[in-house]
């Protein structure tokens, strides 16, 4: 299989959300319900266009089509794309506080193939280069082992409250680089 790494564009938003989609709907099974895997989808997950503006989400293409999708974030939101935003997304500094790891989407079709694992040293490598020396993310519970697989470690819970009672499980997880 041949895959592309490239910077994401605005022009990619169509297909990014599509591709969102897919990854949450297709791999999300068994980890939560079908109501919060479609609540998700409206209220947490998303593109985060600031990711965009600043260079730092990635997109992997394979045979033309977006196969994998993330990045990571030298801003405070931990997680969820423009809808779950504040107005201003303030920067970290990269001495003190960790960088994010962002929004990683690998369409169903694609997984396991060690996409996300690339984007992810992709992503480690351009963090370290501007300065930071620890990650910090929280991962959906289908995340989780890939993240730990990676080095990531903790197991703090963080119940993400959605319209109709329903909640999404996330875990924050870290690492040094």
């Amino acid at each position: 299989m041949s895959a592309a790494l490239r910077r994401a564009t605005l022009d990619d938003l169509p297909a990014l959300t599509s591709l969102i989609a897919e990854s949450v709907r297709g791999l999300s099974k068994g980890y939560y319900t079908a109501e919060e895997i479609e609540a998700s989808l409206v209220h947490v997950f998303g593109v985060d266009t600031q990711l965009i503006a600043d260079g730092t989400y990635y997109v992997i293409e394979s045979d033309g089509t977006l196969a994998a999708c993330g990045g990571w974030s030298g801003r405070r939101t931990l997680f969820g794309g423009d809808q779950m935003k504040p107005a201003e997304d303030a920067r970290l500094d990269p001495v003190t506080e960790p960088a994010r790891i962002r929004a990683f989407f690998v369409h169903p079709r694609y997984a396991r193939r060690g996409l996300a694992r690339r984007l992810y040293e992709h992503s480690a490598e351009q963090a370290r280069a501007a300065g930071f020396q620890s990650l910090e993310l929280a991962a959906t519970l289908p995340g989780v082992p890939l993240y730990a697989a990676l080095g990531f470690s903790g197991d703090e819970r963080i119940t993400v409250a959605m319209p109709g009672g329903l909640t999404l499980i996330c875990v924050r997880m870290g690492r040094r680089l």
